[in-house]
């Protein structure tokens, strides 16, 4: 299986794509790191931003897409413009999606920590949460 693991901060979607193959992890190069949106008022640029993202899924043939889970209220609530990115990606046609929670992906990864290094596996450092998403979604 084939995920696309997403962390969205503020106005930035951060993704790695990450494979479970015979209970191995395997991420595998993408074209793209981030997909970022200036205006989340502007009708096109949304549309840009899902067109984008629908293709990406489906150039690296990706089976789910695994948004890490955001608070609405509080000190670490999720920006307005991140729900509507979240929106966007819900609402890609023929693509599975799932919001996984922080108290699902806190229990996975207690039960399966992740011991590798970003650099080992070619990632940069703002990827580190959509990676972890990804591990313990992979491994419930």
């Amino acid at each position: 299986m084939r995920i696309c693991a997403v962390d969205l901060k503020s106005n930035e979607a951060n993704i790695c794509l990450i494979e479970l193959d015979q209970g191995l992890f395997e991420v595998p190069d993408c074209r793209a790191r981030k997909f970022t949106i200036t205006n989340a008022s502007d009708t096109e640029q949304m549309r840009h931003f899902q067109q984008s993202f629908a293709k990406l899924m489906e150039d690296y043939k990706v089976d789910k897409i695994v948004i890490r889970d955001r608070p609405m209220k509080g000190k670490f609530a999720g920006s307005a413009i991140g729900f509507k990115l979240e929106a966007a990606m819900q609402l890609i046609d023929n693509m599975e999606c799932v919001v996984f929670t922080s108290s699902e992906m806190k229990e996975s990864l207690k039960r399966t920590p992740v011991l590798v290094s970003l650099k080992e596996i070619g990632l940069k450092q703002f990827q580190e949460q959509a990676f972890m998403t990804g591990c313990a979604y992979l491994n419930k």
